[in-house]
């Protein structure tokens, strides 16, 4: 027997696919697969929009939603989504009426609504764990979680599929969009309501506190890797769905949390992708001087040349 038919025993085998007997696991898989796809696709229109700080503040912001949810005995999905909305509505509608930038409106209106949710939840008795809304809760899903993200995800990736051009415009120059006659008030707020969205249904996967990684690094990575708009949202959702499948399966066997090992394995991939792009530049620079460097010495040359001739004349 080989070493390589020795490794491929039952035992090894069995190790390897012992994640996928748990209906636990699978449920986790399936779920993180639903989420990747919206999270990478909003994340490169956020990363050239430049509105990372954004998907930040409706995120911290939707925690008083969910204890209102709870009060009312309505969905927190619901709760969550009208919290996050109105934080939106609320940073925009301060920015226009004060002299204040919008990261300075974001950074007070999120901070409030965040410490108000805490409050809420310090004072009032509610079937909600705070770690879970904080940092997910992946292994403690159902099938109506799944089937409710799975019905956000694919109302995201509609809405970007039949409005994606006009939001490529929209996201690159704000005012040729203008004057090109698209509604620029009509893109901007579905821009939020699909935030929203998407962070409601990732609140199982990641939670409020990490699901901006999720809404940045596919299309941070992407973006140090190509040029081209259309060929960025494939890599991003290609890392986001590798990054998500990988790090659930890992943390089964290192025993550690399913979100913040997804997030780990983003944020040294983008490591590997930035320290390449700097050796990459470094490696042009240096190729591109030594011509430069060829010719100046050849020029010398031929002006010492030069010099020599005269003086012998």
């Amino acid at each position: 027997m080989t070493l390589f038919e020795s490794l491929l025993t039952d035992s090894w085998l069995a190790s390897l696919l012992e994640p996928l007997q748990f209906t636990f696991m699978l449920q986790a898989f399936t779920l993180v697969i639903l989420i990747a796809v919206p999270t990478a696709l909003l994340s490169c229109f956020l990363v050239l929009k430049g509105w990372s700080l954004m998907g930040d503040a409706i995120s911290h912001s939707i925690l008083p939603g969910v204890v209102i949810a709870y009060i009312m005995a309505i969905p927190y999905a619901v709760g969550a989504f009208i919290a996050g909305m109105f934080c939106a509505l609320a940073t925009g509608y301060i920015k226009e009426h004060t002299r204040l930038k919008e990261d300075t409106v974001m950074g007070v209106v999120f901070s409030s609504l965040f410490a108000l949710g805490l409050v809420m939840m310090s004072k009032i008795e509610t079937g909600v764990h705070l770690d879970h809304i904080l940092f997910g809760d992946l292994l403690g899903l159902s099938w109506a979680n799944i089937v409710e993200s799975a019905v956000i995800s694919i109302a995201v990736i509609g809405f970007i599929g039949l409005k994606g051009k006009d939001l490529v415009v929209y996201v690159f120059d704000h005012q040729h969009a203008k004057a090109i006659g698209l509604s620029v008030t009509f893109l901007h707020y579905s821009l939020l309501v699909t935030l929203s969205l998407t962070i409601v249904a990732s609140l199982k996967v990641v939670g409020m506190i990490l699901v901006i990684s999720l809404l940045i690094a596919p299309g941070a990575i992407a973006f140090l890797l190509t040029n081209h708009f259309n060929r960025m949202l494939y890599l991003a959702v290609t890392i986001s769905v590798l990054c998500s499948v990988t790090g659930v399966y890992l943390s089964f066997f290192i025993d550690s949390a399913p979100a913040p090992t997804i997030i780990l394995l983003m944020a040294v991939l983008f490591i590997m992708v930035f320290s390449y792009q700097q050796i990459k530049s470094k490696m042009m620079i240096k190729k591109q001087a030594k011509p430069n460097s060829e010719i100046c010495t050849k020029k010398h040359a031929n002006t010492t040349a030069s010099t020599s001739v005269e003086v012998e004349v």
